[in-house]
């Protein structure tokens, strides 16, 4: 769904699983997060070590320690945490070929291309993690 790289995708996947007990005050390990998310242990554990360099999570050690969002879903957005693992996009990629766009005529896709890139980066900017905290709701609600 996301056109991002694998990581960026797992990292808004425990980012998400954060969200959905933020409210609890519960601190999830890094086993707790990748066994809800089923990925590695180990790749759960380096991202969110990273996010929390970023200060998009806040990590505790020892017992009862653990990880929670460092500031409330509402306040975290996707772009957020696509900043931490990708780098931005300077100039878009043209898919006729580097020598197209830019030296000649826009290519038929151009003004395309600009407008859905321009409201993606809108949807990563408005979208906050609460969607995830309302998806948990709906669940509960459900069952």
């Amino acid at each position: 769904m996301i056109r991002y790289g694998k990581t960026t995708q797992t990292a808004i996947a425990a980012m998400s699983r954060l969200a959905e007990v933020h409210e609890s005050g519960q601190q999830l390990s890094s086993h707790d997060v990748a066994r809800d998310r089923e990925i590695a242990q180990t790749l759960a554990a380096k991202l969110l070590t990273t996010l929390s360099q970023a200060g998009l999570v806040a990590g505790a050690r020892g017992p009862g320690g653990g990880y929670s969002l460092a500031r409330p879903p509402q306040e975290i957005s996707l772009i957020d945490i696509v900043a931490v693992f990708e780098r931005p996009e300077g100039n878009l990629v043209c898919p006729f070929g580097p020598n197209w766009c830019g030296t000649n005529e826009p290519c038929p896709l151009h003004d395309d291309y600009v407008a859905f890139t321009d409201q993606f980066d809108q949807w990563l900017k408005t979208t906050t993690l609460a969607v995830f905290t309302a998806t948990k709701k709906k669940r509960s609600k459900r069952k």
